[in-house]
């Protein structure tokens, strides 16, 4: 071992005095293609584009040398830091007794350029020998650093499967690159970009903008972040207004004039954020167009670009508006800054993009400031990186300052130190150091240290870091906000997004937008949010659409819901509504307003009827009551109580026990009432109106009010009877309408409410009877009877129950404070127009009128043509008349019946008990006495 590391010592000491005459004169191809190295045991290759491009590309024809141009600092940062870690571990003996090396290549950001440097960097010999089976290949170079951009990265990763030389990326994140099977030797220390388009929707998601822009690469890396933003973004209800692409590579002609289609459409458009996944100097050139034009929009940022200083110190940035981005995880390195500020070559090799770099900062050239520049003279960008005391050193080549760390972010280049370190750790695990020496042989075949590599786990500043299957870092993103900074942006970390969780956490919440001037965050939506209660109907595209409100029995308890969802079991909801309830039984409560109504009313119906009953029993003997029929009076009072008494029964939550008592109540209790007022009409209708003697006698045969009360009422017993059998009433608890919340619980009357309307319609039946009759003796003066008051009871109650009808089928919801209602108002109306008028005149006292008086006055009205004598003669002419016999004998059979009923007073005048009444003369003129019919016209 000890021989076989003097002999590569000597072989390194005799290529580097071999390469110090070529480089004094003509450069060796080494230098030609590749312009950093220094010497090591271990040499690393280092494939970063130090320039943005390759001169004159769409003309190159011949496959001579690549010409490269436009300086770039990022990425000679991140190559500075590179090589300062491998320094650094060096200096600190990690790998004892192992020195590492570097040879560095630029790609010119071109594939084929990069291409070619791994050429030559696996070259062996200067030759890179074709052969069958690469097992026992080993190249000088064991892993390379690179690439910075993925469609590069891509390229020498399907080159490199060919040896399995491992390629460790610290920025190329393409989510094509995780496919081991395609890129075995490809790792990267950062994170997959299907984590970085997840982040940047949940971003969109979190701030409600649903209408946005994209403008990618026509590349590799803009490519597969695109097609994976898409899948995200759907994911989170985000659309895109529009989607445009740039072309690559920026010497391309058609750039500048597609630039100028892209800004127009961004312009044009309604979405107010636009997410550019480009390159920065793609992103300078749109955001040119943006300033010349004044346009200003919330831009996404993709971690190309995110941190990119010449973006943030570019002319008129603060004109574009905001600018969010997403960031790999960075960390600052006193000791990176410290030795950018004294830049120099490593000892024992060469970097030819220091001494450009020197010579762009310090070299004096004033003829490049004048208006017809040399043409060796760098862009109008590249000389604002000139010292304002260039022209006053000799040798640029030994200047130094701290322009590097002042003009770039050195934080950024925290992963390719990452890199650097995941390299350290798998060597030392590949040659089993110790902490005083390394016992592995150095100059392994390359697929070793990509096995190891696989598997190593490390701890930097505190954070632990490892490779996951698909060999990418998990480490997540920072979230980052472009804050104004007098003429230029700042970058300030805001956020970090988690691979793992998938979640957003933010650091600050209220920070001031620039297109706002507050805390409010800019809005981009194709339409407006849909409040709770309502839900998305879509137009052409998911985000486009109209709100329209959630109808009954379903709601939306969140915005910008697509359905509504179906209200539990048990509750429900009105349209439009944002949660559901239980629906309100609803029901004649005790303690409300109108039930404690009705029952007042009933209660005060049933006190009033007492006081009548009190004012009958004292009066019972005065001409008003016996008029009435004192007992017959008292069983219509006793049937109106239960008509009262059953208004109660309405109240309170129903059962159907409950249901069926109160209509039975109602029903016996009025049919009680109308049936002794129906005999009370039929017994004026005998009296006062004449008939033929054979029709006489069979009318009077009929007049039996027990017996007529008794089977009126017992023919509605039976009906409730059928009708409790046949179709009983039960509850009904079903919600009676939609648009409704409350849950009615009533009472049916049955199925088919025939035995309902039975009822009612035989009640309705006895008072119209009772009406006619009533109204067929109006004639009769109220002193005789009581026809007066029967017509207008039977007409208040026929009135009633008439217009209770058509509201009790009309008003479902109400039907059991209708009936209540008619119950109260038809018994009142018999109260106050049957037996209050009687109690006024029982009260009153007034005299009765002599049967003198009272004959006079009706047959003064029953016989309006025929004028009436001064004086009636009880003692009536004899005549043989037939119609003056007829009047006589109904005249008389009439008097005797008001006698026997009490309709006279015992009082009156004239005596009518030994009154004899002459009848008309036979034939052979002989009177004849007609002796009175005793009946009586009671109970």
């Amino acid at each position: 071992m000890q021989k076989h590391r003097l002999l590569c010592s000597l072989l390194l000491a005799l290529v580097m005095l071999s390469g110090i005459p070529a480089h004094v004169g003509a450069r060796d191809p080494t230098e030609c293609i590749c312009g950093a190295q220094a010497p090591g045991d271990v040499v690393i290759g280092i494939m970063l584009p130090c320039h943005q491009k390759v001169q004159a590309l769409r003309e190159r024809i011949r496959p001579d040398s690549f010409h490269c141009s436009d300086f770039d600092l990022a990425s000679f940062l991140k190559s500075l830091s590179a090589i300062h870690e491998i320094e650094e571990i060096n200096r600190a003996g990690f790998l004892p007794g192992v020195r590492l090396g570097y040879l560095m290549c630029d790609t010119c950001s071109y594939a084929s350029k990069a291409l070619q440097n791994v050429g030559h960097m696996l070259a062996v010999n200067s030759s890179l020998e074709m052969q069958c089976d690469y097992t026992d290949f080993r190249p000088r170079v064991k892993i390379i650093l690179g690439a910075l951009y993925s469609e590069v990265s891509i390229a020498v990763a399907r080159l490199l499967n060919v040896y399995m030389v491992p390629l460790l990326s610290s920025t190329s994140s393409s989510p094509e690159l995780s496919d081991k099977l395609r890129y075995p030797v490809f790792l990267r220390t950062v994170p997959s970009d299907k984590h970085q388009t997840k982040a940047v929707a949940t971003l969109m998601n979190h701030y409600g903008w649903d209408w946005v822009g994209v403008v990618y690469g026509d590349d590799e890396y803009g490519r597969a972040a695109f097609q994976s933003f898409l899948i995200d973004a759907e994911t989170n209800s985000v659309c895109l207004a529009y989607q445009e692409v740039l072309p690559n590579y920026l010497d391309n002609s058609y750039s500048v004039q597609r630039i100028q289609q892209v800004a127009e459409q961004i312009r044009s458009s309604s979405a107010q954020v636009v997410l550019l996944i480009l390159k920065t100097q793609l992103v300078e050139d749109l955001f040119k167009e943006m300033i010349r034009t004044n346009t200003s929009r919330t831009w996404i940022a993709s971690d190309g670009w995110s941190r990119s200083l010449s973006l943030a110190k570019m002319d008129g940035i603060n004109k574009v508006g905001d600018i969010l981005g997403f960031s790999f995880v960075a960390g600052k390195d006193i000791s990176f800054d410290t030795y950018l500020k004294n830049l120099t070559a490593t000892p024992g090799g060469y970097n030819n993009f220091i001494e450009e770099y020197k010579n762009l900062r310090f070299n004096c050239t004033p003829e490049c400031y004048s208006s017809k520049p040399p043409s060796y003279c760098p862009s109008t960008e590249l000389l604002k990186i000139k010292s304002p005391n260039a022209c006053k050193f000799q040798d640029p080549q030994e200047q130094n300052d701290d322009y590097l760390v002042s003009a770039l972010d050195t934080s950024e280049v925290f992963l390719s130190r990452v890199a650097v370190w995941a390299v350290a750790n798998a060597l030392k695990k590949l040659l089993n150091c110790s902490s005083s020496t390394c016992l592995g042989e150095i100059n392994f075949p390359p697929y070793k240290l990509l096995e190891e590599l696989r598997k190593v786990k490390f701890d930097l500043d505190n954070q632990t870091f490892y490779f996951d299957e698909n060999g990418d870092f998990v480490n997540g993103y920072d979230l980052i906000i472009w804050k104004k900074d007098e003429l230029c942006r700042r970058f300030e970390r805001i956020g970090k997004y988690d691979v793992l969780t998938k979640q957003i956490e933010l650091y600050q919440e209220n920070f001031t937008w620039l297109s706002t001037a507050n805390t409010t965050s800019p809005q981009s939506r194709c339409s407006e949010h849909c409040n709770p209660g309502w839900v998305k109907k879509i137009l052409n595209v998911s985000c486009c659409y109209n709100c329209t409100q959630c109808v009954e029995g379903t709601y939306s308890d969140a915005q910008d819901l697509h359905n509504c969802k179906e209200c539990p079991n048990g509750t429900w909801s009105l349209k439009g509504w944002n949660h559901c309830e239980p629906r309100l039984e609803s029901y004649l409560r005790w303690n409300d307003p109108h039930p404690i109504t009705m029952m007042a009313a009933a209660a005060f119906g049933i006190l009033l009827l007492l006081v009548t009953f009190i004012i009958f029993l004292v009066y019972r003997d005065s001409p008003p009551m016996k008029r009435a029929e004192v007992r017959l009076s008292c069983v219509m009072m006793a049937g109106l109580a239960v008509s009262f008494a059953s208004v109660i029964c309405f109240m309170g939550k129903p059962i159907v026990h409950l249901c069926r008592a109160r209509q039975v109540m109602y029903g016996m209790g009025f049919t009680l009432c109308v049936s002794c007022n129906l005999v009370k009409a039929y017994r004026t209708f005998l009296a006062f109106l004449p008939f033929g003697q054979m029709t006489n006698r069979r009318l009077h045969a009929l007049y039996k009010p027990p017996v007529i009360v008794i089977i009126i009422t017992a023919v509605q017993g039976l009906i409730c009877l059928l009708w409790l059998i046949f179709d009983s009433p039960y509850i009904d608890d079903a919600p009676q309408s939609p648009q409704s919340m409350k849950r009615i619980i009533q009472c049916r009357e049955g199925a088919t409410y025939i035995g309902f309307g039975i009822m009612l319609s035989y009640i309705a039946l006895l008072a119209l009877v009772g009406f006619l009759l009533a109204f067929k003796g109006r004639t009769v003066p109220q002193e005789f009877s009581e026809t007066g008051y029967i017509i207008f009871s039977m007409l208040m109650y026929l009135f009633v129950w008439v217009c209770f009808v058509p509201v009790y089928i009309t008003n479902n919801e109400n039907s059991t404070p209708v009936q209540a209602s008619a119950i109260l108002v038809s018994s009142y109306g018999i109260i106050f127009c049957h037996f209050l008028p009687k109690c006024y005149e029982a009260l009153r006292g007034s005299k009765t009128d002599t049967l003198e008086m009272i004959l006079r006055r009706w047959r003064a009205f029953s016989s309006p043509n025929r004028e009436s004598d001064p004086e009636i003669d009880i003692d009536i002419p004899r005549t043989n008349t037939p119609s003056q016999m007829i009047i006589r004998s109904s005249m008389s059979s009439t008097f005797t019946k008001l006698k026997r009923s009490g309709a006279l007073s015992e009082d009156s005048p004239t005596d009518l008990s030994n009154e004899k009444i002459c009848a008309y003369p036979r034939a052979n003129g002989l009177g004849t006495k007609v002796t009175r019919r005793r009946r009586s016209m009671s109970f």
